[in-house]
């Protein structure tokens, strides 16, 4: 009964899949379909959403904010591209007589048709294992979950930073760095309602140094997820405030970060300046208005949307390159044996550029890293099937392992909202084969390990 509600999310697929003939027509199909799948999903009109717990009490499950920030990314960013190849700058109409390449147009609405395939697939994945309420198998044995957050967070951030220091292990710092955020996000977020004055100057603190490294970074999406995961974690207490002010903060973030962002990479990544002075350059730059629309724009219709790349890969695959099959699964495996164990095996970036630079998007020898994210990988490895079964198994991982998390950890304020966005983050965006796999291997014996940890405390007892 499941599978046969869950296939009408295939639907918008179908019907732009029928209409290819008229690429307009089907890319718009395409991508209003993702926005059928989410009000069909996040409405709980395919499926009943889990009951219990409150809809703003549960937003870090999969079926919500991995679902919003993975699909929304892959399926609705392209529409600027979409109207910049019918000729629109600035959302300004194109000029007299422009000439619209067809052949392009058709490659936009061919992507965009498997992106929607893949943003069906994977809520199938999640909704065919979604499993709710969960039998209480262990218990969180404290009473002060403000002051616990806050002192996990304390923890585990030095401990991220010993792993950088320690040959091979360079991967478990991200995590453990990202797990130290997301339980200072979430203890500011106690604090702050409890009104615990001391808890929240030093989580404030946490979280306004956090954000400074992601100014700080050049890279946009550390200060969205940033602001993302607050509002996330306070919604539950002030459901009106955080509505009215986040969204339009993260609207602002949206339109100031690309000019903020060339400015930064401008003069820090170029070596001119420290990455301070070129962050202070870049917002002063910004304050003052000195950066021109086509920053933003350019951001809209490139670096926002990954289809232009994904363009290069489906113009390329099958011919005159064949489907990778396995070879990328293959590959990902190699890449689980940590470098502590061999020293000599293969460098992960270098692997994953081999097929950049095959399909075309750079060029051997540029300074860009162009990974292909996991949409591409699955079709790279089999097409239009294989971006089916790719994102399906995605969406069954997810829900898996945050189910999994909440069964350790004695349910979803420390299983998923701790637990799962902190160690699996990842799931979030969808990198390629070789990162994820390998992301998720460690991650989840990660997991194991601090739920031995805590058991051990008796901070975490069974029922």
């Amino acid at each position: 009964m499941r599978v046969n509600k869950l296939v009408i999310l295939l639907v918008p697929w179908l019907l732009s899949s029928f209409l290819a003939l008229w690429p307009t027509l089907s890319y718009l199909i395409a991508w209003a379909g993702s926005f059928l799948i989410f009000y069909l999903t996040l409405s709980g009109r395919i499926l009943e959403l889990p009951k219990d717990l409150k809809v703003s009490q549960q937003l870090m499950r999969p079926i919500f904010l991995t679902h919003i920030i993975f699909a929304g990314y892959m399926s609705c960013t392209s529409i600027f591209y979409f109207i910049g190849v019918l000729g629109y700058v600035n959302f300004e109409s194109p000029p007299p007589f422009f000439a619209v390449d067809q052949q392009e147009l058709e490659s936009v609405a061919k992507c965009q048709r498997l992106y929607c395939l893949a943003h069906a697939s994977f809520v199938c994945g999640i909704l065919l294992v979604m499993n709710y309420p969960r039998p209480k198998k262990n218990i969180l044995a404290i009473k002060d979950e403000a002051t616990f957050f806050l002192v996990f967070a304390l923890i585990t951030l030095p401990l991220s930073t010993a792993f950088l220091v320690i040959p091979g292990l360079r991967q478990f710092y991200f995590q453990f760095n990202s797990l130290s955020f997301i339980a200072g996000t979430l203890a500011l977020a106690y604090a702050i309602p409890l009104k615990k004055i001391g808890n929240t100057v030093l989580c404030s603190f946490l979280y306004i140094s956090n954000f400074t490294q992601s100014l700080l970074s050049g890279y946009k999406e550390p200060i969205i997820i940033s602001v993302i995961v607050l509002g996330v974690f306070l919604y539950p207490f002030y459901k009106k405030t955080i509505f009215l002010t986040f969204i339009p903060i993260l609207i602002a973030l949206f339109i100031i970060l690309p000019a903020y962002n060339q400015v930064f990479r401008s003069k820090a990544w170029g070596g001119e300046e420290s990455a301070q002075e070129a962050s202070d350059a870049a917002i002063d730059a910004v304050l003052n208005s000195e950066s021109e629309d086509s920053a933003v724009w350019g951001f809209l219709t490139g670096r926002l949307s990954e289809i232009h790349m994904f363009i290069k890969y489906v113009d390329t695959t099958p011919f005159p390159i064949d489907y990778y099959g396995f070879d990328l699964i293959e590959q990902s495996l190699v890449v689980i044996i940590p470098r502590a164990f061999w020293p000599a095996k293969p460098i992960t970036e270098e692997m994953v550029m081999e097929r950049v630079y095959n399909a075309g998007v750079v060029s051997r020898g540029s300074h860009v890293s162009a990974k292909p994210p996991l949409v591409v990988d699955g079709y790279l490895s089999g097409g239009t099937l294989g971006v089916f079964i790719t994102l399906l198994v995605y969406g069954l991982i997810a829900q898996l392992i945050s189910m999994k998390a909440e069964d350790l950890f004695g349910g979803y304020t420390l299983g998923t909202a701790l637990i799962y966005s902190g160690l699996f983050q990842i799931l979030w965006r969808g990198l390629s084969f070789e990162f994820i796999i390998n992301s998720v291997f460690w991650s989840y014996f990660s997991m194991l390990i601090i739920f031995w940890i805590l058991k051990m405390l008796n901070i975490i007892k069974s029922v």
